[in-house]
């Protein structure tokens, strides 16, 4: 009697088990094939899409710094006339701290390319600068740290 039991639970058991599993399957095939293709958006278009949403006269703060910090996920340095567009809406919103921090932020974007990517961004967006009257990172001393220590290798050599 024992065994008949044993048999028709695990039997009812594994027929619960598949389900879940039919189940779960079933659930991962349809979120995968859901949704609409969409077309790759062209360098062009992603440049004067974000440049537009900086360009918003009536934008707030929160959705500058939203605006922000969806452009900086992207893996790309944004181009000069983008970063010019969120220094125009930082200043737009009486916030220059925000625009030194962007700056800050665009410029570790530039990664180990540094030295070539960063004077050519500065070059191009100095006259957005100057009519804002906004100070680049390296005029207010923010690339060289503050309070740095010296090396304790270097100390007695």
């Amino acid at each position: 009697m024992f065994r008949t039991v044993a048999h028709r639970l695990s039997s009812s058991l594994s027929a619960v088990a598949r389900n879940n599993v039919q189940r779960q399957c079933l659930g991962a095939t349809s979120v995968r094939t859901y949704g609409k293709k969409h077309r790759m958006e062209s360098n062009e278009e992603f440049d004067s899409r974000y440049e537009s949403f900086f360009n918003k006269p009536e934008i707030d703060g929160w959705e500058l710094r939203k605006g922000i910090n969806d452009l900086q996920g992207y893996d790309l340095v944004p181009e000069p006339r983008i970063i010019s567009a969120c220094l125009r809406a930082c200043r737009r919103v009486n916030d220059y701290a925000l625009a030194v921090r962007y700056l800050e932020a665009v410029r570790d974007k530039c990664g180990p390319r540094l030295k070539t990517i960063w004077p050519y961004i500065i070059q191009e967006i100095r006259p957005t600068l100057d009519e804002l009257g906004i100070s680049s990172p390296e005029e207010m001393g923010y690339d060289k740290p503050e309070l740095a220590l010296e090396d304790v290798f270097d100390m007695h050599g």
